[in-house]
């Protein structure tokens, strides 16, 4: 769709939606009233400056069902976050988002490469999680074989693979290596498996990550982007270049602001990525701050699409952490252990306190491959390990590099921070 046609549809969607909330979930009616932003007054895409910012908080104090824009009637399903912060969240589709939000994860796999003659294996979580059910209904509406395992028994999820002839698994990067570990230690290389594509996200991951799991594979492995707040999966998704997610912005409009100021960043600059859907009948979400940090690729894509891209997700506002002063996110110290030989893409940052001040240790694994005998060799990674980390923290660590399969693994999404710090008499 030509930019000029789907600015003029983003705006017409932008006005429906703003006078829906309006009218019909008193949060937004009480924010915009405190903000004097009178919804009739929406002129301009330009105007969502004045719009106020919905918050997770905002959904926790609506639950369970305070956000819903639609009569309970029209409510055909709900799912909701984890808890595992807080209060959990609650959102509710109608018949028609139940309708889009398959068309938008079909166009996902058909970005990434997927065609009705594949067949895909579901390895999301289903239930109350957004993943394993947004996949699976993506899946068949593309027209393509569709395996609901969901998550966990990971041998199983191999036998599957090998038997069913999957050329599509749909899971978590971090479960992608469990995978293809386990199938290792069944006996079955997985570059011999069918799969031929990856649909992997709900969780931040790197490009090294990307090259380690193609390689233990065999595969194309495809990034895809989505919460529950906005939608589930199949809000942005990479197309088969690898190089940002086309954002699907005739539902979604997307913006990244500046995490301390709140002002709007021009394209190309790093900030929250902020979403306002357009479509969604059961729980529309008005300048909702996710707390991801990307930024919008002002470069067009080879692929000719015209939906804008954003870079993968770098990390999380909320699980930046400060060491020291310093504003650090596991996923840099994932970037790094991918270009040194000899470990393994498994890790564990455990923050404590000696006396006043940060202590960082970083469990590494070495790589099955690698002798753990050898103590020359192994003082050799460890201080190389050490010196690139610091390099791209510019924080003092500690190395402490461990037998394979000692951190644990995850189904879901993989835990990568122990913070001891307040346990320890500090604070976080």
């Amino acid at each position: 769709m030509p930019r000029g046609e789907l600015e003029k549809l983003q705006l017409a969607r932008t006005k429906d939606v703003l006078q829906r909330v309006y009218a019909n979930v008193p949060l937004y009616k009480r924010k915009f009233d405190e903000a004097g932003f009178d919804p009739s007054t929406f002129e301009s895409l330009d105007d969502l400056v004045r719009v106020p910012f919905t918050v997770k908080d905002d959904m926790r104090s609506a639950y369970p069902y305070g956000m819903f824009a639609a009569p309970m009637r029209d409510i055909v399903r709900v799912h909701s976050s984890s808890g595992t912060t807080g209060q959990i969240t609650v959102v509710g589709y109608t018949r028609g988002d139940i309708d889009r939000w398959a068309d938008l994860m079909a166009r996902t796999y058909a970005s990434g490469g997927t065609t009705p003659d594949d067949v895909v294996q579901v390895a999301y979580g289903y239930g109350l999680f957004t993943g394993g059910l947004g996949a699976h209904y993506g899946a068949e509406r593309l027209g393509a074989l569709t395996i609901p395992v969901s998550g966990g028994n990971t041998k199983r999820q191999v036998q599957i693979l090998k038997d069913f002839g999957v050329t599509v698994l749909a899971c978590t990067p971090s479960y992608a290596l469990l995978i293809a570990e386990t199938a290792m230690e069944m006996g079955i290389d997985p570059r011999d498996l069918p799969i031929r594509v990856g649909v992997f996200g709900a969780e931040p991951w790197s490009e090294s990550m990307r090259h380690q799991i193609e390689h233990a594979m065999g595969i194309k492995a495809i990034d895809i982007y989505g919460l529950s707040e906005v939608m589930g999966p199949g809000v942005a998704a990479e197309c088969v270049h690898q190089n940002g997610l086309h954002v699907f912005e005739d539902h979604f409009l997307i913006e990244i602001v500046d995490p301390e100021t709140f002002e709007r960043m021009p394209d190309g600059e790093y900030g929250e990525v902020v979403f306002t859907t357009l479509t969604k009948e059961g729980i529309p979400i008005i300048r909702y701050r996710t707390r991801d940090l990307s930024r919008i690729i002002p470069e067009p894509c080879t692929c000719g699409r015209t939906f804008r891209r954003m870079e993968r997700i770098g990390g999380r506002s909320d699980d930046m952490l400060i060491i020291r002063g310093v504003n650090v996110f596991p996923s840099q110290i994932e970037q790094v252990l991918g270009t040194i030989p000899g470990v393994a893409p498994h890790y564990l940052v455990v923050l404590s306190k000696r006396g006043s001040l940060d202590h960082v240790q970083v469990q590494v694994e070495v790589a099955p491959e690698f002798r753990i005998d050898e103590v020359r060799e192994l003082e050799r990674l460890q201080k190389r390990v050490r010196a690139e980390i610091e390099s791209a923290l510019a924080v003092s660590i500690e190395v402490k590099l461990v037998e394979p399969k000692t951190i644990a693994r995850s189904e879901g999404k993989a835990k990568r921070v122990l913070d001891l710090r307040a346990e320890h008499g500090g604070a976080k």
